[in-house]
C-alpha cells in the first residue's frame, strides 16, 4: 500500500476567541429538539430524553450551554462537555446516530511533529525512492529533493486534528503547548469522520494511489467539509455564536508548504463538498449516504458530477519492455505504480503560474479560483476542469530503476494515459509540452518527439513523448540513450533528420531575429494577466488552502 499517514481529515481556523453563552431552551423530553424553537429560553437545558436519539450524546442536547473556560485550555472534564456536545451537534447536523464516543486527546504541535517524523521515517527505501519519482514526474519536486521530506513538512504544519480509523481515536493539535486549546470545527470534522467510520466503514476504501485516495475523499472529505459548513452555519445563527475557536488554534507561522502537492490533495476538500450540497439539496442525505456503497471512482466524477456512476476510468496498465540493465522498482510494502488522474494533471499544468508568480502560465492562473467578484465560493473555492486535462479515462506511472539506482539516485519511469479520443490526447500534450519547456527542455533532432533537460541542479533528464490515438506514453530516463533501454522503441531516430543531437530550436546561420508569427492558443501565456493581480489571489489561495489542507494515509 502507498505511504498515507494515518490521518483522515483536518480544517484549520485562525478566528477569534468566542465567549460561551447561552443557547440552550427548554424542551419536553417527549418533543424532538430538531424541532425546538429559536425563541426558547436561553440557559435551560431540555431535560433528558429516556433513549438516545439524535441530537443527544452523554446527557448534552446539540443546543445545549457548557460551562467551559476555553480561554486557558480545557481540562478533562470541560473536553468531555465539549466532546459530548459536539457529538451532539454532528448528529444533529447530519441526521445520523453514534454507535459510541471516540477517544479524543488535545495534543501539542510538538508532539504531532514528532508522531508524523515517526511515521514518515518508517518509510522503506523502495518508497521513498518511489515517492521521488512519482512528484520528479510531475515536475514539481526536483531530483535533489527528498519527495518524502516534503509530505512530511506539508503535514507536520499544517494539520489541526485528525481521525485515526487504526485506533478509532482523535486527536486535535494546538498551538499552544501550556495551555492546550481546541477549535470546535475542527473537533466535528474529526468526529463525523469517526461517525463516517462506525456507518460506512470508510478505513476499508481502497485508496492506494494519489488518485484512488482522492476520488474516495470525494465523499469521505466531501461529506465532512460539507457538514463542516453547516455546523458552522448554525455556529454563527441557530447557536448564536456558542462554538469554541481560539485565536491560537490556527497554522503555525513557520508554515511553508509546497503548494503543487498541496493543491492535488486538496481536489476533494473543494469539489468534494459542492459534489455532496447538490445531491443533498436535490435528493436528501439518503441519496448522500448511498454514495459510500458506491464511492467515487475517480477525481473526474467530482470534478464533473455528471460523469460519476456514468464514465468508469480505464485500467490502464504499462508491459514492461526494458532492457536487462533496467527493472520497475519493487516497492517493499507500498503500490509499485502510482497514478494521479484528472486532478493531479491539473495541477502539474497550472503550478508553473503559481510557481514564476505569473510569469509563465499554461493553464492561466485565474482559472484555478472560483471567484464571485473578488471572493472565492465557500463550498467550493478551486477549479480542477480545463480543455488540456478534461477527457482523462485512465493513467498508470510506473518507475524504473538499476541496481546502482539506490546510491545514484537515477530512475526513469514510463507514464501510460488513456483519454476519451485523440483530440483530448492531442491537448493533454500540447500542455505538457508547454510544461517540458518551461523547464528548460530542449527537443533533440536526432530522435523522433525526444527531449533532454540539461539542469544539473533541478531535473537533468531525457523525455519521450508518444500519442496513438487516444494513448499517451512518457518515458523519462537519464539520458537519451537510455530511453529505449526502459522502453523498447522509445526515441526513434529521426529518419529525416540530420542525425546530430543539436537542439530543434538552436539557431543557425539562416535565422534572424525578425519577429515571428503571434502565437497560437496554445502558446505558453506570460505576463500577470490576473484582473485582481497575483499578489490578492495568491494570499487568497494560501489562506483558503491552509483552512482546507489534509494529511495523508500511511
Amino acid at each position: 500500500m502507498r505511504m498515507r499517514l494515518a490521518v483522515v481529515a483536518v480544517l484549520l481556523l485562525a478566528v477569534a476567541v468566542v465567549s460561551i453563552g447561552a443557547v440552550g431552551g427548554t424542551v419536553p423530553a417527549s418533543e424532538s429538539p430538531l424541532a425546538q424553537s429559536s425563541n426558547d429560553t436561553a440557559n435551560e437545558a431540555p431535560p433528558d430524553p429516556e433513549a438516545d436519539r439524535l441530537g443527544w450524546e452523554d446527557g448534552r442536547w446539540y443546543n445545549e450551554s457548557i460551562d467551559v473556560t476555553p480561554e486557558d485550555g480545557l481540562n478533562d472534564t470541560e473536553l468531555d462537555l465539549v466532546v459530548a456536545r459536539g457529538m451532539a451537534r454532528v448528529e444533529h447536523v447530519r441526521g445520523l446516530e453514534f454507535e459510541e464516543t471516540p477517544p479524543v486527546e488535545v495534543i501539542s504541535r510538538d508532539e504531532f511533529r514528532e508522531e508524523t517524523g515517526s511515521r514518515y521515517g518508517n518509510v522503506t527505501e523502495s518508497q521513498r525512492l518511489a515517492e521521488n519519482v512519482y512528484y520528479e514526474a510531475l515536475l514539481m519536486v526536483d531530483e535533489s529533493t527528498d519527495a518524502v521530506g516534503v509530505q512530511q513538512s506539508n503535514t507536520a504544519g499544517g494539520v489541526g486534528g485528525y481521525y485515526d480509523p487504526a485506533s478509532g481515536e482523535i486527536k486535535i493539535v494546538s498551538e499552544n503547548t501550556d495551555t492546550p486549546q481546541m477549535n470546535e470545527i475542527t473537533l466535528s470534522q474529526e468526529l463525523f469522520h469517526a461517525l463516517q467510520d462506525q456507518k460506512f466503514n470508510i478505513s476499508s476504501f481502497n485508496q492506494s494511489t494519489q488518485e484512488l485516495h482522492n476520488a474516495r475523499d470525494g465523499i469521505i472529505e466531501g461529506d465532512g467539509n460539507y457538514v463542516d459548513y453547516l455546523y458552522q452555519q448554525s455556529c454563527e445563527n441557530e447557536w448564536d455564536g456558542e462554538c469554541i475557536m481560539p485565536e491560537d488554534g490556527g497554522t503555525p507561522s513557520d508554515f511553508d508548504p509546497h503548494f503543487g502537492l498541496y493543491q492535488i490533495q486538496l481536489q476533494p476538500y473543494s469539489d468534494g463538498p459542492a459534489f455532496v450540497s447538490d445531491l443533498h439539496e436535490e435528493e436528501g442525505w439518503e441519496a448522500v449516504n448511498e454514495v459510500y456503497e458506491n464511492p467515487p471512482a475517480s477525481t473526474e466524477q467530482t470534478i464533473h458530477p455528471d460523469k460519476y456512476g456514468a464514465d468508469a476510468p480505464t485500467n490502464v496498465t504499462v508491459e514492461d519492455t526494458s532492457s536487462e540493465d533496467w527493472r520497475p522498482l519493487d516497492v517493499a510494502n507500498g503500490t509499485d505504480y502510482e497514478s494521479f488522474g484528472e486532478a493531479g494533471l491539473y495541477v502539474t499544468l497550472w503550478y508553473p503560474g503559481y510557481e514564476s508568480q505569473g510569469q509563465t502560465q499554461i493553464i492561466e492562473y485565474n482559472n484555478h479560483l472560483n471567484l464571485d467578484g473578488q471572493s472565492l465560493d465557500e463550498i467550493d473555492p478551486y477549479n480542477y476542469d480545463h480543455p488540456y486535462t478534461a477527457g482523462w479515462d485512465g493513467d498508470r506511472l510506473v518507475p524504473y530503476v538499476t541496481d546502482d539506482s539506490f546510491e545514484t539516485n537515477e530512475t526513469g519511469y514510463v507514464y501510460e494515459m488513456v483519454w476519451d479520443s485523440e483530440d483530448d490526447a492531442t491537448e493533454f500534450l500540447d500542455g505538457y509540452e508547454q510544461l517540458l519547456e518551461y523547464r528548460g527542455a530542449e527537443p533533440i533532432q536526432a530522435n523522433e518527439s525526444t527531449y533532454r533537460i540539461a539542469d544539473s541542479e533541478r531535473f537533468d533528464d531525457a523525455f519521450y513523448v508518444e500519442q496513438d490515438g487516444a494513448n499517451v506514453t512518457i518515458v523519462n530516463a537519464p539520458t537519451v540513450e537510455a530511453l529505449s533501454d526502459i522502453r523498447a522503441g522509445a526515441a526513434p531516430a529521426d529518419e529525416t533528420d540530420p542525425g546530430d543531437d543539436t537542439p530543434a530550436d538552436e539557431p543557425t546561420d539562416t535565422q534572424t531575429d525578425e519577429p515571428t508569427d503571434s502565437p497560437s492558443e496554445t502558446t505558453t501565456e506570460t505576463g500577470d494577466g490576473f484582473g485582481p493581480g497575483f499578489g490578492v489571489l495568491a494570499a487568497a489561495l494560501a489562506t483558503i488552502a491552509v483552512a482546507l489542507v489534509a494529511a495523508r494515509r500511511l
